[in-house]
């Protein structure tokens, strides 16, 4: 397995990556009060389907545990998307900057970070869009957005593969 992985985005992408990954970072802080979001519970699936009662307990004990390390990993990969030590917000990336190449050198652990973030997002964004399957999507710009995600996620895990 590769311990470190180069990731290029466009100074763009990496803004509007940064700004969905805030979004994602958000909800997590929101849970705390929001159980009842199917997002979240998408997040922290049933132990147990059979089993209400047990699935509910084991929810109770892991739950935090869960979304605390949603919430860690979201906020090393925005740790990551910093250039120059600065957050990149779309509205800030003028035109001549917007291709300019940003490049993003990941270790095992913040790779494993981005791994379980940009699945943890596309599960969100999967749950508020209701995709079930490849039929459920439309003409929708937020589906090119989870597409999008999956083909960075997809880039991400091939690079580990090599």
């Amino acid at each position: 397995m590769t311990t470190t992985v180069l990731m290029e985005l466009s100074a763009l992408e990496a803004a509007h990556l940064t700004d969905l990954i805030t979004q994602f970072a958000d909800l997590l802080a929101g849970s705390l009060d929001d159980t009842e979001d199917p997002a979240i519970a998408r997040l922290v699936p049933d132990a147990y389907r059979d089993d209400p009662e047990a699935a509910a307990e084991f929810r109770r004990l892991t739950q935090d545990d869960l979304l605390d390390r949603r919430r860690d990993d979201a906020a090393a990969v925005l740790s990551s998307l910093r250039r120059d030590g600065v957050t990149l917000r779309p509205e800030d990336v003028d035109r001549a900057d917007a291709e300019t190449a940003f490049v993003i050198e990941l270790d095992a652990a913040v790779l494993a970070a981005w791994l379980r973030t940009l699945t943890s997002v596309r599960l969100v964004m999967a749950t508020r869009l209701g995709i079930v399957s490849d039929e459920d999507q439309d003409d929708d710009p937020r589906f090119g957005v989870y597409n999008w995600l999956g083909f960075r996620l997809e880039g991400l895990l091939q690079a580990v593969e090599d």
